[in-house]
């Protein structure tokens, strides 16, 4: 009996035809575009053995560029994170001229070639460029420092950040804010309890996606930060630089760290998101 209703179940699960198929075509895809050349980065470190694997993945050098790399991409996640917010709340909760202009300009990073962002955050922010000229009296650089790398990677992470915020603040009622105030609450308390707890699962996200893009974007911190060897030389940049010397096992090993960092990184925010979400439906 047990294994007829087993069997009931199992084809419960599968109503829709077509499984077999588009599970096989799932399988190839993913396959084809991620997991095959994945695996070739750890394929071709393999060929340095373990201790040249170490020496190339650990150098004073590369251990500079793994310090760079996920210290701006750690601050530029956050930043995106605090006025992400900031922003989404602003596009969903108020009404004003411009609303659907200020919207529209948010994907503009999404479209914009990243050596023309590098390119126009590098005249920007240069001694002599508008806003550079403005900040160097007060002793403040941005190009060829860490800081504009950092403002790089905050332009290029903005609106991950936002669009996963702003469809949980539409879905969000007002009414349960009004019902909050009427019983008391400030404002503080109001988001605290009960705005944040709702849109924590799309924050996390959204910090997800941004530091992961960050921590491999490329071209447009190629121009603002200068390259310094260790001082603004990112691990992305290492790596091409080591592939351009023909040394093809050391820039794939300097990937596969950067590879199995990111997805401990993001396996340990996944599971926080997962417990945050199985704490607040018991709430």
């Amino acid at each position: 009996m047990s294994l007829i209703t087993k069997s009931i179940k199992f084809k419960q699960h599968s109503i829709l035809p077509g499984f077999n198929l588009t599970l096989g075509f799932t399988v190839l895809y993913i396959s084809l575009l991620v997991l095959i050349p994945v695996s070739m980065i750890f394929f071709d470190s393999s060929s340095l053995g373990l201790k040249g694997f170490i020496e190339s993945a650990t150098s004073e050098r590369v251990l500079a560029a793994y310090k760079l790399s996920f210290g701006t991409s750690l601050a530029a996640g956050i930043i995106n994170t605090i006025f992400g917010v900031l922003i989404a709340w602003v596009l969903v909760r108020y009404d004003f001229p411009g609303r659907k202009l200020i919207d529209g300009i948010v994907d503009l990073p999404f479209a914009l070639p990243t050596a023309v962002a590098g390119i126009a955050l590098t005249t920007l922010y240069a001694e002599n460029g508008w806003i550079g000229k403005l900040l160097t009296p007060l002793g403040i650089k941005v190009s060829f420092t860490p800081l504009g790398i950092i403002v790089a990677l905050t332009f290029i992470g903005l609106p991950f950040v936002v669009r996963t915020v702003q469809p949980v603040l539409i879905n969000l009622e007002r009414e349960v804010e009004e019902a909050a105030a009427s019983l008391g609450a400030n404002r503080l308390i109001t988001f605290i309890k009960i705005i944040l707890p709702e849109i924590t699962p799309a924050l996390i996200t959204g910090f997800s996606l941004a530091f992961s893009r960050a921590l491999g974007e490329y071209g447009s911190v190629v121009f603002i930060s200068g390259n310094m060897p260790m001082r603004t030389e990112i691990a992305p940049l290492l790596i091409r630089t080591k592939l351009e010397q023909y040394d093809y096992a050391g820039g794939s090993a300097i990937a596969a760290v950067l590879l199995i960092t990111s997805f401990f990184i993001l396996l340990l925010i996944n599971i926080f998101q997962w417990w945050n979400s199985k704490r607040y439906s018991r709430v």
